[in-house]
């Protein structure tokens, strides 16, 4: 396994300034998969913890639920789009292979003065968007950066498909990151990468190995492909070592810390990195039962709806983490505040 890079976030203090996430109206529950499916609500509870998840409108893709999230990020932190140094956008796969969707995002708001791309780590794309944008404003370099996970994942199911099927669901979630004014800050990072285990979540086609064709497309080589046993496994195991190296390099206990916001993938996959941590459970955020696997969008998705549940207080100290495709990973630690 290749080692990770944790270090404390250096230079000027950095923080979150604002939070946004959007969620499709479209609620497809375990009894509606049931129908199509050789499964039923009680067998996905048990394995996934997940009741329901959310899809998105025909005829818009993550570029529009990318959109929505970043405007309400960009009210809740009162800077002006023109103000934004950089906007990044995470994904399993972007609206289109070309241009980024972090360009279109960028156009339609208004940010003309930002950078853009796009970063296709799938579920950790978000926390490593955080780290680019962080490291750009400890710097001095920026000012402020929009950061977005936006996911689109119903586009990539194959709905016949028992083990991907059930997971996954749409939303997206931004998050303003400005230099800090007040006691928020964020402490530092923990990000690896492993690619010997590629092939255990992967999408087949459709890059320039294996462009599309009739073939590919018959085939359902442009879908979601996953070695369950094995993600299953990385997943236990991985994030509960990355997120206590990083709590260890920043000299933090576990028991100092308030909020744990883990990747949504499985609540079963969530109730074992806690218990490797030594976390109390009452300090764990979820809401993967309610939408699933949001992927890139589920750690912004959970900082939004913590922070309006008032789980989240000035000073408070979050540790994040998440795992997606690569295999990749990456944690954060910081204390909450602007």
């Amino acid at each position: 396994m290749p080692l990770s890079y944790t270090a404390p976030l250096n230079g000027r203090p950095v923080t979150i300034s604002g939070l946004g996430c959007y969620l499709p109206p479209r609620v497809v529950t375990n009894d509606e998969l049931a129908k199509t499916l050789d499964t039923s609500d009680q067998w996905i509870r048990k394995r996934t913890g997940i009741e329901t998840r959310r899809v998105l409108d025909p005829g818009e893709g993550s570029l529009e639920l990318a959109l929505r999230a970043a405007r309400a990020a960009l009210t809740d932190s009162g800077v002006p789009a023109s103000e934004i140094g950089m906007v990044i956008v995470g994904s399993i796969v972007q609206d289109r292979p070309m241009p980024a969707t972090s360009a279109l995002v960028a156009d339609q708001l208004g940010c003309t003065s930002a950078g853009a791309f796009d970063i296709g780590n799938a579920c950790s794309s978000f926390l490593y968007g955080l780290l680019c944008a962080a490291g750009a404003i400890a710097t001095g370099y920026y000012e402020h950066a929009l950061v977005i996970g936006s996911e689109a994942a119903s586009r990539l199911l194959d709905w016949q498909d028992r083990s991907t099927a059930i997971l996954f669901g749409d939303g997206a979630g931004a998050a303003v990151v400005s230099a800090a004014k007040g006691r928020g800050r964020i402490i530092g990072f923990d990000m690896g990468a492993d690619g010997s285990g590629g092939e255990f979540l992967h999408i087949p086609a459709g890059g320039t190995r294996t462009p599309a064709s009739r073939e590919t497309v018959a085939e359902g080589m442009h879908f979601i492909k996953m070695n369950g046993r094995e993600v299953y496994k990385f997943a236990t195991r991985v994030p509960a070592e990355s997120a206590a190296r990083l709590l260890e390099n920043c000299g933090r206990g576990v028991d100092e810390v308030d909020l744990f916001v883990p990747h949504q993938a499985n609540l079963r996959i969530i109730e074992a990195t806690t218990k490797k941590l030594g976390i109390d459970p009452a300090k764990v955020f979820t809401n993967v039962q309610r939408y699933g696997n949001t992927s890139a969008a589920s750690v912004p998705i959970c900082l939004t709806e913590a922070r309006d549940q008032g789980r989240l207080k000035e000073g408070d100290l979050v540790l994040m983490t998440a795992f997606g495709g690569g295999l990749s990973w990456g944690s954060c630690l910081m204390e909450w505040g602007r």
